[in-house]
């Protein structure tokens, strides 16, 4: 029965204060909830510092030797360090997003990490790839279906503040995280700018924003620019997002985004052009992004029913549907009894 799965989840992932660092992880563990699993949380580092990887194995001890777990289901591959000499009768799921197998340094810590877990779940097929895991599950994180639902655009400009004759540009993340390319991003703009489009930038990230607020960002803008750097993400949350909410997305070619955006339109997937990290390399993808997100604007102007079909296209992200995948392994790790 699911009822009776009792689970400490452990994650360096998790959302503080205004930040939604994690929040996908914490949403996975909502939507458990929601299925009858039974879950505790113990964050490591954070906070704490980097040294918190080794000192926090003395709290996830006390914890499981206080509670009942079935397993423990460990959540980025550098977090794993603090359960790794928990219980050996207690068996460890290790979920990987990116970084963890992408960077060097963290994957030299993910792959001591990963010795003796039971099942590791990947955010993507090119994480399992990467890695050299063809045991490895693929399951992407999920979406809150009921929290991302297309609302009122005008309304939604309102509230912003932003005209109604400007194409409103969403940026994915926060312009200080250099990961996510907000320099190519500006960039872009700068271009459209320059072949007469008026544009306005609008940032998802920003402080003191409660995670309510965020659909309505995806409402008011025209479409979603993500420009993160090559061989950065694992499988973007904010491209699935933004398909939950009908906006069209043009992105960079990273992570799962081109199975994301298969088969939804309007929508563009670019790549990096090849040899990648030279200055004519970096002109030509901002002039290649430029073209795509004007494509993608008027062809979502003229549609006469919704901005995209990215609903309807990925509802299988819907995060009770994702979360039934992980309680699927979790029963193969307990042999099918949980």
């Amino acid at each position: 029965m699911t009822a009776s799965l009792r689970v400490l989840a452990v994650t360096n992932l998790w959302p503080v204060g205004d930040s939604f660092r994690g929040i996908f992880v914490k949403e996975q563990v909502e939507a458990l909830r929601r299925l009858g699993v039974h879950v505790d949380v113990e964050v490591v580092a954070q906070e704490r510092g980097k040294a918190d990887y080794f000192l926090a194995g003395q709290r996830v001890r006390k914890l499981v030797q206080q509670n009942q777990y079935d397993l423990i289901h460990v959540h980025y591959g550098m977090a794993s360090l603090a359960a790794r000499f928990v219980h050996p009768d207690i068996p460890r799921v290790l979920s990987l997003y990116g970084s963890d197998i992408n960077v060097g340094w963290q994957r030299a810590f993910t792959r001591l990490g990963k010795h003796g877990v039971a099942a590791r779940i990947y955010v993507s097929q090119n994480l399992v790839d990467n890695a050299g895991d063809p045991d490895g599950h693929v399951i992407a994180d999920g979406v809150d279906f009921t929290l991302f639902v297309p609302g009122d655009r005008e309304q939604a400009r309102a509230a912003f503040g932003l005209p109604a004759e400007e194409k409103v540009i969403l940026f994915g993340g926060h312009p200080a995280n250099e990961v996510k390319g907000y320099d190519v991003f500006s960039d872009v703009l700068k271009e459209l700018s320059g072949r007469g489009y008026k544009v306005r930038e609008l940032v998802l990230a920003a402080s003191n924003q409660p995670r309510s607020k965020v659909p309505l960002k995806f409402d008011a803008a025209d479409v979603l620019l993500f420009t993160s750097r090559k061989g950065s993400e694992g499988s973007p949350s904010v491209i699935k997002e933004a398909t939950a909410m009908g906006l069209p997305v043009v992105t960079v070619n990273v992570g799962d985004a081109e199975k994301l955006l298969n088969g939804v339109t309007p929508s563009e997937v670019v790549d990096f052009p090849e040899p990648w990290g030279e200055d004519e390399s970096r002109a030509k993808l901002i002039r290649l992004l430029a073209d795509r997100t004007a494509d993608v604007v008027v062809a979502a102007q003229q549609s006469k029913t919704q901005r995209s079909n990215g609903r309807e296209r990925n509802s299988w992200l819907d995060s009770e549907r994702v979360a039934g995948q992980v309680i699927k392994v979790y029963r193969q790790v307990l042999g099918g009894n949980g």
